[in-house]
């Protein structure tokens, strides 16, 4: 998870996590009903231009997008297939113009912030006995592993590229699913040495 989190300050880090999560909420709601293939060609090359903005490293990590292009392809040739080229491409725009912005928010938030975001929202889980503290962080984990799963697909994938000279496919879902709940185990260890999973609101 800290792989992928820019350790280089850049504008985007100096705005807060909650205006940050706000501003990602938002452009989610207006961006799903639209059907205009400008404007989401324009909302991409607006999320390019903010990875731009913020360096080299960020520009890096579009390189995570790749193990979904098998899924963009199918997705073109279903409508393709339909004779609707045009609506599957609004829709590729759309999926990665979403999927970049949020990484961009997880490269440039730390984790502690994005918890302290979320947790004013899950306040009323303390009427009820839950911790809002232990599910902020089970989102900003959440958050957090999706652009790192996609980099782990990419690194067994070259790995494999690498031994055969052929792209893996279905065959890297063995070992990625090992790697996967590795990850998971070395987080939950990481956790109890930090006093387990937090519990009530932080004072």
């Amino acid at each position: 998870m800290i792989s992928l989190y820019l350790t280089q300050r850049t504008w985007l880090h100096a705005i807060p996590a909650g205006w940050k999560l706000l501003a990602l909420a938002l452009v989610s709601l207006i961006a799903a009903p639209l059907d205009s293939l400008p404007v989401m060609a324009g909302l991409l090359l607006a999320v390019l231009a903010l990875y731009a903005s913020l360096g080299k490293a960020a520009l890096a990590q579009i390189a995570l997008l790749r193990p979904l292009w098998p899924l963009f392809l199918i997705l073109l040739a279903f409508h393709w297939w339909n004779g609707d080229i045009i609506a599957g491409l609004v829709v590729l725009a759309r999926i990665l113009a979403m999927v970049l912005l949020a990484n961009a928010v997880t490269m440039t938030t730390r984790m502690d912030a994005m918890m302290d975001a979320v947790e004013p929202l899950l306040a009323p889980l303390g009427w009820f006995g839950g911790s809002p503290r232990a599910v902020a962080l089970a989102v900003a984990l959440m958050i957090r592993l999706i652009p790192l799963l996609f980099a782990l697909w990419e690194a067994l994938n070259e790995s494999w590229r690498a031994r055969t000279g052929t792209r893996g496919g279905w065959r890297l879902l063995a070992p990625f699913c090992i790697q996967t709940l590795r990850l998971s185990h070395h987080t939950a260890e990481a956790l109890a040495a930090r006093g387990g999973v937090p519990r009530g609101t932080r004072r």
